[in-house]
C-alpha cells in the first residue's frame, strides 16, 4: 500500500485512514520512528490492556506457573 502524504511547515503529517485501521492506530496512540537504512519506520506500540489476554491460546495457567518455577529454579 502506497500513499502520498503532505508535511505542514509544523512537520506533522496524516497517516492514511486505511493504515490506521490496518495497524489499529488510534487517537492517541504512540508510535516509534527510526531511520533505518534511509527509510523512515514507524512502528505502532499497542497498549498494555490491549495485550491483555494475548497468550492465552499458549497453555493453562497452572502449567505456565509450574514452567515459570522451573525457569526460576534453574537460576
Amino acid at each position: 500500500m502506497t500513499s502520498v502524504v503532505k508535511v505542514t511547515r509544523r512537520g506533522q503529517t496524516t497517516i492514511p485512514r486505511e493504515i490506521r485501521e490496518k495497524y489499529g492506530i488510534k487517537e492517541g496512540d504512540d508510535l516509534i520512528i527510526s531511520d533505518e537504512y534511509g527509510k523512515i519506520v514507524l512502528k505502532h506500540i499497542p497498549k498494555l490492556e490491549d495485550l491483555a489476554g494475548i497468550d492465552s491460546g499458549f497453555g493453562k495457567i497452572a502449567e505456565m506457573k509450574k514452567e515459570v518455577d522451573r525457569m526460576r529454579e534453574s537460576y
